[in-house]
């Protein structure tokens, strides 16, 4: 059911867009404080489909297969799903009928499996010499959704440029506009992750007298520094609120294990600084072909492998972290996989000086279980030793009491085997190193290394490493454990 028409001076172009519909009834009318806190709750996913990516989903829209697929997100525990519009596909200034149609079918699915809907406008987009035409052409996307519960919040623009004169001039004239259409919508903009929380001051800055709804920050950072990025991205608009609209990994070089300790990371960051909204990117990875070729996108493999889901709809392990984000409220420490049990492609385990020695993964010992990590003649680079190292799922914060162990087990080992935090600073700096006990040169049963340490009051990240250098023999880890 689509809502009565809110603004008659739009009423023509409107009415040529979308059929005649009953009313709403008023206690369903949103506010906008009711569907802020929608927002700043909404468990978004992005999305498009596996076959038809950014312009091609309406150029080649499938009801049937976003039915299946938001079936799917709302299986994975999402309430709301970020749908995002490019005037050039649906026609500019005056969408078209069939555009305007497809749009209107795309929310009702969503609906149909209890999700509701963000839109982003004006991706792909640079014409902002244009502004009579944006104001058109957004006062006809976001008018038939003006008062619709479905619908709870619009992105004005995608990874919006604040360095640009041209785009603020143009975006401070859009967006009372679409006030205008759609008083009781929140609005938002977000800038790229590289630009992040400077290029979010600045915008905040700019718009002060067109101010934001709230922000959306897309955070592609390191994952162990996700808390400290997330504060400064707080900082920088407070006290505007912030989501985190997008943010993964792509599988395309590193192990599905990474990309889901990633998310786990991000989802523990943002439930400590106090975010409630976190939206992976994206539902799917994309099969060949599916991203228009004309974009910068389509060159990029790293682009067609950030999916919780694989092309054939099989789950990643992320699919799981975020269901449980979702569900449960937890991001658990198995993600870590500190037993070695899982297969290498799920591990988040990632080798340090690789050239001076690799550790691989072998069933010839085990303390506990029937895998540990093997280092066998490794030599180092300077100071420094080749290891095994992850990081934590619980953010660091200055000050706090970190443990770490790890068992080893020597045969006529030689070298140095220990293991250590590492610490780094919100810039990924080097800060210092806390190490264990070492393993006995020579043959040994499994040993405890242990470590203590009082993260440094710069601190916003920590590595844990399985050192093991100028090793002429072997040696085995396994059990591990970070708190």
């Amino acid at each position: 059911m689509r809502r009565r028409l809110c603004s008659l001076a739009l009423a023509g172009l409107l009415l040529s867009l979308t059929p005649a519909a009953p009313a709403r009834a008023a206690d369903l009318t949103p506010t906008l404080a009711s569907r802020m806190a929608a927002v700043l709750t909404a468990k978004t996913i992005n999305y498009y489909p596996s076959n038809a990516g950014w312009t091609f989903m309406w150029t080649s829209f499938d009801p049937v297969r976003i039915d299946t697929d938001l079936a799917r997100a709302a299986t994975l525990g999402a309430t709301d799903v970020r749908a995002i519009i490019f005037p050039q596909a649906f026609g500019f200034p005056t969408p078209t009928t069939a555009y305007a149609q497809k749009l209107s079918q795309f929310v009702d699915i969503a609906d149909a499996h209890g999700l509701t809907v963000k839109l982003t406008l004006f991706d792909w987009w640079s014409g902002y010499s244009d502004v009579a035409g944006s104001i058109t052409w957004a006062q006809a996307i976001v008018g038939p959704y003006a008062d619709d519960p479905r619908v709870i919040a619009v992105e004005v623009k995608n990874e919006f440029p604040p360095a640009n004169t041209a785009a603020v001039t143009w975006v401070s004239q859009v967006i009372p506009a679409i006030r205008s259409t759609a008083p009781a919508m929140p609005l938002t903009l977000s800038v790229d992750g590289a630009t992040g929380a400077p290029g979010m001051a600045s915008l905040k800055s700019q718009l002060a007298g067109t101010p934001l709804d709230y922000y959306d920050f897309h955070f592609y950072g390191a994952s162990e520094r996700s808390l400290a990025e997330i504060r400064r991205a707080q900082n920088a608009v407070t006290p505007s609120p912030v989501v985190i609209g997008e943010t993964g990994v792509s599988t395309h070089t590193g192990t599905e294990g990474e990309q889901g300790a990633y998310l786990a990371r991000v989802y523990r960051a943002a439930a400590e600084a106090g975010v409630g909204s976190v939206a992976p990117w994206t539902l799917n990875d994309f099969s060949p072909g599916a991203i228009p070729p004309n974009s910068v996108v389509s060159t990029m493999p790293a682009q067609y492998k950030f999916g919780l889901f694989r092309t054939d709809t099989s789950p990643k392990i992320g699919a799981g972290v975020v269901d449980d984000a979702w569900t449960s409220g937890t991001t658990s420490n198995s993600i870590l996989n500190l037993g070695f049990e899982a297969a290498a492609v799920d591990s988040p385990w990632r080798n340090y000086l690789p050239a001076a020695g690799t550790a691989v993964i072998t069933t010839e010992q085990a303390r506990s279980g029937t895998r540990s990590a093997r280092f066998t003649g490794t030599t180092r680079s300077g100071s420094n030793l080749p290891s095994l190292l992850t990081s934590p799922v619980t953010p660091v914060q200055g000050g706090a009491s970190w443990h770490a162990e790890a068992y080893a087990r020597g045969i006529n080992a030689t070298g140095i085997t220990e293991i250590s935090l590492s610490w780094f600073d919100i810039n990924g700096a080097w800060i210092s190193q806390n190490t264990s006990n070492r393993l006995p040169v020579g043959n040994s049963g499994w040993t405890k290394l242990s470590v203590d340490a009082v993260a440094p009051a710069t601190a916003t990240s920590v590595q844990l490493h399985l050192k093991c250098g100028d090793n002429t023999g072997t040696v085995y880890y396994d059990d591990v454990a970070i708190t």
